[in-house]
């Protein structure tokens, strides 16, 4: 039996990994706001702390800079439990956020082609814009899809995906090239399944 395309969804790595952490989160969030934590100012230490590990990955340092990268990690999380321990729904705080990760994903992918420049690795560097250009595609598809009024997650590589192949290659460095032409794949081809999916939908609206 054929599904629609809101049937094919279903739930991405995000999601999953949201729905597994929520009871820790939802914890810390309480205590964060006991202590007097706004959800923005949550949102701009994760937003920092990526900022440190991109300096520290465009110097060639990939364990320093990804144990920065994992330290940032529940932040993307915190601000929304902190917000819920609040009860503060704000449309500004969710678009602050958007906007912060997307910052993120650009000073990530910028740090690689720093360090692919200074290498001379000037195909990898261009790889690694391709990857940069991907992900923002990613994003850009769903927030375009959302105002169509089509709730956009599918593909291979949301999110969390493309951090986990960021923290494993920068983990382990002989994986470096493998990692990037991965990224570079795998984030267009999300775009395009995005873009598809949005397709397939509207078509079975009539519109």
């Amino acid at each position: 039996m054929n599904r629609s395309p809101t049937e094919q969804q279903g739930i991405t790595l995000s999601d999953l990994m949201r729905q597994r952490m929520n009871g820790i989160t939802s914890a810390m969030g309480i205590a964060l706001h006991k202590i007097g934590f706004h959800p923005d100012v949550v949102t701009f230490m994760g937003w920092g702390l990526v900022i440190v590990g991109s300096v520290f990955i465009a110097q060639g340092e990939f364990l320093i800079g990804a144990i920065w990268y994992m330290l940032a990690l529940p932040f993307d999380a915190l601000d929304g439990a902190v917000a819920r321990a609040m009860q503060r729904t704000s449309q500004f705080g969710a678009m602050l956020d958007s906007t912060l990760d997307r910052y993120a994903d650009g000073f990530i992918f910028v740090a690689f082609s720093y360090y692919f420049a200074v290498q001379a690795q000037f195909d990898l560097f261009v790889v690694a814009q391709i990857a940069l250009i991907g992900s923002f595609l990613v994003s850009y598809a769903r927030a375009r899809a959302e105002g169509l009024g089509v709730d956009c997650k599918v593909g291979w590589f949301t999110r969390m995906e493309r951090l986990a192949v960021i923290l494993l290659m920068s983990f382990f460095p002989v994986l470096l090239t493998i990692g990037i032409w991965l990224l570079a794949i795998g984030t267009n081809i999300t775009a395009m399944q995005r873009i598809w999916y949005v397709y397939q939908t509207l078509n079975n609206r009539g519109e």
